[in-house]
């Protein structure tokens, strides 16, 4: 059997009915990364002893009789996003500067996916401590998008997005900023959810923006995302800021969308950029939703042009702080041969951290310099409160918010080398990240010109998330759920 191709509910069932083990799942799962993954470079560390130990617990559970006892991600194969810490492996970050760093503790949400039952695959390619786009940041190589290996796979997440598209994994977990998961979760084709922001732990995964960053799932349907969200969120005493969050995601997803209110941004649609391709398929997804019976209104964010601003003077603010822990002493990369601690200090930060880190470590510092606070840093701070508003008085009107993930489908390498053109790339996802809001990719079918997937974007009030995912399961039974990426869909495992 090809797992590869299988959703949650297909592995449970297939457990439960004893048609295969879990083993084999995690067996073949890895063969399949062994088939792929030289093409699609998403993994930077494999690791088959875990798996295969865990697969082997599920079938001890289920050969005892137990398998209603376990977890919602029994006999799933989940691999990581190399930020998030997993005992005895490589967390790198994608960077020099932790390449020979070995996990000594799990992240809160990698430990909640296992103890689910799921079977950890590995870790996956990102931008280096995910200052990113396109995945090409990596110290490690570039990870391609399954769908045209000439192309982006969208970044910081790419690995993560690009093992779900290239069926080497059922579900991955990714961590977005300011649109690193919806994005690549856009370009390669597969569901993508940012949750509400504390909704899961953070506890165990190197930080970027501390008040921006996010976990989430990758998966080919939105009912899987919904699953694994169940199994990962909730409260956390070692994360002050994770929620005490008990719903169940997967509620409602068939209630379908008649009678609710989705807000369209002119904004959004009108902004400088938009392919025509990208607009008409977010059309088409308001026109479907139409048809099913919800009512689209329009809304306005006076503040949104504003963000991409606000945003890039508090993330590098906060990935400054963040960074200066890797300090060759403490932690990270050493230098050797050199007379002073300075010295070692300097030289080791200049070779450990890549271009990219490099530049937003120099913002973050001149940003937080005296006599450039005052006048960068609490003015974003400022932004930063009206764009939240902003979405506060839209949501007393509609019940979610429909729109673009990215001006564009996913774009050859080294199409977009200046930063400030590629930071201006992000204006459909950086303000839910300010306010805190719940967003997700879903796709609508590929673009008309490039034949590349296309996300709508579902952007959800606060601690309603069920609402994003309640329109993304509509709009999945007008276009189908995600599916393997075309060139990998008949790759067996092993071949």
């Amino acid at each position: 059997m090809e797992f590869g191709t299988m959703d949650i509910t297909a592995i449970r069932s297939g457990l439960a009915a004893k048609e295969f083990s879990a083993r084999e799942v995690a067996e073949q799962s890895l063969a399949r990364i062994d088939a792929v993954d030289g093409t699609v470079n998403a993994f930077l560390e494999v690791t088959p002893e875990a798996a295969l130990a865990k697969a082997d617990e599920v079938d001890a559970a289920i050969a005892a009789g137990a398998f209603d006892t376990l977890g919602p991600l029994a006999g799933v194969p989940v691999a990581f996003k190399d930020n998030m810490n997993l005992v005895g492996t490589h967390t790198t970050c994608a960077s020099r500067m932790l390449e020979n760093y070995v996990s000594p503790y799990t992240a809160t949400c990698v430990q909640r996916a296992i103890d689910a039952g799921a079977l950890p695959l590995g870790k996956l390619n990102m931008d280096e401590f995910a200052f990113g786009s396109t995945t090409e940041s990596s110290a490690f190589g570039t990870t391609k998008n399954p769908w045209d290996t000439s192309r982006v796979p969208g970044g910081s997440s790419g690995g993560s997005a690009a093992a779900v598209a290239a069926g080497m994994a059922t579900v991955t977990l990714g961590s977005d900023t300011g649109g690193s998961i919806r994005q690549p979760g856009s370009f390669c084709g597969v569901v993508a959810v940012k949750p509400t922001y504390g909704v899961v732990s953070r506890y165990g995964v190197v930080a970027f923006g501390s008040s921006l960053d996010q976990v989430g799932p990758f998966a080919r349907s939105v009912r899987d995302a919904a699953l694994t969200l169940n199994a990962i969120s909730g409260r956390d005493e070692r994360d002050c800021t994770s929620q005490d969050v008990t719903i169940d995601f997967t509620r409602g997803l068939d209630a379908g969308v008649a009678g609710m209110k989705i807000g369209i941004v002119p904004e959004f649609m009108d902004a400088a950029g938009l392919t025509s391709e990208v607009k008409h398929a977010i059309e088409d997804a308001a026109d479907k939703l139409r048809a099913m019976g919800a009512e689209i209104v329009e809304v306005d964010l006076p503040h949104v042009r504003a963000a991409i601003s606000a945003y890039y003077v508090i993330a590098p603010c906060e990935a400054f702080s963040n960074l200066s822990r890797f300090d060759s002493v403490r932690y990270g990369y050493c230098d050797p041969g050199h007379k002073s601690l300075a010295g070692q200090y300097e030289a080791s930060r200049a070779k450990g951290f890549g271009p990219e880190a490099r530049r937003r470590i120099m913002l973050g510092s001149y940003l937080l310099s005296a006599g450039v606070y005052d006048t960068y840093y609490y003015p974003a701070q400022q932004v930063r409160t009206l764009i939240t508003q902003d979405y506060e008085r839209a949501y007393e009107t509609v019940d979610c918010i429909l729109a673009p993930v990215a001006p564009q489908t996913a774009f050859a390498f080294g199409q977009i080398s200046d930063p400030a053109t590629m930071y201006a790339t992000d204006l459909y996802t950086i303000s839910i990240n300010i306010a805190g809001n719940g967003g997700m990719s879903v796709p609508v079918g590929l673009g008309e010109d490039s034949h590349m997937p296309v996300g709508a974007q579902l952007i959800a009030p606060a601690f309603h998330d069920m609402n994003m995912l309640r329109v993304a399961a509509a709009l999945e039974t007008a276009y189908g759920t995600a599916r393997v990426a075309p060139d990998f869909a008949d790759v067996k495992a092993g071949a």
